[in-house]
């Protein structure tokens, strides 16, 4: 049954490849010997017209919606002067094995030369990571050389902005897969040094997130690194990398490949000490990201930990002293495969509610050995339950009663209580990884930008866009704006090439080929973060890809609206400079809008990006009240700008 599960669920593109080699769909077919291109898997031959299909049915349902759908996105990746591309390491793409390399790569937004525009750090896999300036206009300049943080020779994984020494520039971190966790010290101007072995967070393992926040309130931000796992040998490969164990997707059934996340207190002075043994934090499992937020209102953070196979875990923080692992009190159920998790105030009713998106169920799809897929909308809308039970067994599952087999989404119904309600608001979304929160309509509740896809060697699968419905429900609305298909109607490109009559010619793909053979795959989408990249009042996306140029998503709903919005920005005085942790509450008229301050600006990644509150369709704020981590309660009542950032310093600096 473990054989069979194992090649269902996991090495599905395996199979497909002893059955359907014959049958690839060849897009150019030359003289034997020249160059061959395949579109692999089999069932991206008909992508585009399912993808029409589900075009018109989101257009005919968007009818129906209340939400404000009118206005779109455009991709405008190529004026905006960025040529970044992420490239994968061969055992997630190549040579693909069912490991996690293939979980991709964070993309991190700070203003990090203190010119008042927002810039981009893109993170590479394999090759240099790239941080791009923000010249205004929706233009960009690579400062990668000058700035110093390429890490060329890395494998890299996720990447956070955060001020760690309140000098009011944002410093970054980065986590990588065993060469070295890193953390830079931002000089001003956009310039950065290496201070990671002085400050002691330089743990060389299988990290993936790193996130921070002030566990201890003492005014200096602490670091948690979540760690997934070993997943790699250390053979190496092509470029460098670990190659992949091969049963790393198992490797939550083996104890002794457990890598414990770990929290580091900030000591000042750039200084860090693991304390993780220190507060009784809790083993969170394979861990791939993690969040926080104050659930008791103690304004001691609690941390969120995903795990990517098994339980969630929910540590409440006992006054900055020790976690208590208190799961089970808030969220009995969990998702079996988290990637994503983020707390925000989805109906406004002031209390964080929380959603998680669940991808490894997902991977439970059956693909026919002539390729083909399941691409109905019904189809990926539902709970992988029945086919996790029927392909997984008890032993790799390790206990599912407690387990959801999709998205969560737990609605806060007040005094500790939350309700799942993912199925009832539609949140349930297919081969999700993480999500950015924020906006985008600017009718004063936050929708979702969620990526998602496997990339090569599956199908296609949509990134979606869920729009808030008056905290009712959401709508998906990637075609009706734009986000899908993708500009120019792209849903794969050329991945690697193999050369049949040389080092390939005993791969599989090259049985009956001689010559260069090339292989296209699927795209798909890793992080994202919104923010308002061109500074006309609207939220713009910008994604990382796998194996693949980012997308630049710039909106027109301020040319297709007269839209009212505040951002605000905090400058923590008693508490950290960034003020994470702190809860805003914009009162407008008889709205109160509540955003907790915890820089998840997506998957594997973190950035200290002002506060986006849309305001409807009243003209302005009235009052903005910030709880602040140190305790500090500050009510702004005067000078509120009418569309524009209100900076908020913290009282007593």
């Amino acid at each position: 049954m473990w054989i069979h599960g194992t090649i269902c669920a996991m090495a599905r593109p395996l199979i497909s490849l002893l059955f359907t080699v014959a049958g690839f769909q060849v897009m150019t077919a030359p003289a034997r010997g020249a160059e061959n291109i395949i579109l692999y898997p089999p069932v991206l031959v008909n992508t585009p017209r399912w993808l029409e299909k589900r075009h018109q049915e989101q257009v005919t349902a968007a009818k129906g919606y209340q939400a404000f759908h009118d206005f779109q996105f455009t991709d405008q990746t190529a004026a905006s002067g960025i040529n970044f591309e992420q490239r994968s390491v061969n055992d997630a793409g190549k040579y693909w094995k069912p490991a996690h390399y293939d979980h991709g790569t964070g993309v991190a937004v700070a203003d990090v030369d203190g010119d008042g525009k927002l810039d981009i750090y893109f993170v590479n896999q394999l090759g240099a990571n790239q941080l791009w300036r923000n010249l205004g206009g929706g233009k960009f300049e690579d400062i990668t050389a000058s700035a110093g943080v390429a890490l060329q020779g890395r494998i890299h994984v996720g990447a956070s902005f955060a001020d760690v020494d309140n000098d009011g520039d944002s410093d970054l971190a980065v986590t990588t897969v065993k060469m070295g966790n890193v953390l830079f010290e931002n000089l001003g101007n956009g310039k950065f040094r290496d201070v990671s072995k002085l400050a002691g967070v330089d743990y060389s393992g299988h990290s993936s997130t790193a996130l921070f926040l002030d566990f201890d309130n003492d005014g200096l931000l602490d670091l948690y690194v979540a760690n997934i796992g070993v997943y790699t040998s250390d053979e190496r490969g092509e470029g460098g990398f670990f190659l992949s164990i091969t049963n790393a997707f198992r490797g939550h059934t083996h104890p002794e490949r457990t890598e414990r996340s770990i929290l580091y207190r900030n000591l000042g002075g750039l200084k860090f000490k693991d304390i993780s043994k220190e507060v009784n934090l809790p083993d969170a499992g394979w861990s791939g990201e993690a969040t926080f937020v104050d659930l008791n209102q103690d304004r001691f953070p609690d941390i969120y930990a995903a795990n990517m196979q098994g339980d969630n875990h929910y540590f409440e923080n006992v006054q900055g002293k020790s976690f208590v692992d208190k799961t089970a009190t808030y969220f009995p159920k969990t998702p079996w495969g988290a990637m994503g998790a983020k707390f925000f105030d989805f109906n406004q009713d002031g209390l964080m509610d929380l959603f998680v998106t669940d991808m490894h169920s997902d991977m439970t799809e059956l693909q026919t050995k002539e390729g083909r897929a399941n691409t109905g909308a019904k189809f990926e809308k539902a709970k992988s339950e029945q086919w996790c039970t029927v392909f997984w067994t008890d032993a790799f599952l390790q206990g599912a009663s407690n387990n959801i087999f999709g998205n969560a989404f737990y609605m806060n119904q007040g005094g500790g209580s939350f309700s799942e309600v993912s199925d009832k608001i539609g949140a349930e979304t297919y081969w999700p990884w993480g999500f950015s929160v924020g906006d985008l309509n600017a009718d004063s509740f936050e929708d979702a930008f969620v990526t998602a896809g496997m990339g090569y060697p599956f199908r296609y699968a949509i990134n979606s866009v869920l729009l808030n419905e008056a905290g009712r429900r959401f709508h998906e609305a990637e075609f009706v704006l734009g986000v899908e298909p993708r500009s120019g109607g792209r849903f794969s490109r050329p991945m690697f090439t193999f050369d049949c009559s040389g080092a390939d010619k005993s791969h599989q793909f090259c049985n009956g080929q001689s010559g260069l053979l090339t292989i296209s795959g699927s795209l798909s989408s890793r992080s994202s973060v919104l923010f308002d990249l061109d500074d006309d009042g609207d939220l713009d996306i910008v994604t990382n890809e796998m194996n693949d140029r980012p997308q630049v998503l710039v909106s027109n709903l301020a040319d297709k609206k007269s839209i009212r919005f505040l951002k605000v920005k905090l400058v923590g005085a008693k508490s950290n400079r960034d003020g994470f942790g702190a809860t805003v509450t914009v009162h407008a008229g008889a709205k109160k809008l509540t955003q907790y301050n915890d820089g998840k600006s997506g998957y594997l990644s973190q950035s200290p990006l002002p506060l986006y509150f849309g305001l409807g369709e009243l003209a302005q704020a009235d009052k903005v009240e910030v709880q602040w981590p140190s305790g500090t309660r500050q009510m702004l009542a005067k000078d509120i700008p009418k569309n524009g950032l209100l900076t908020i310093k913290e009282s007593g600096e």
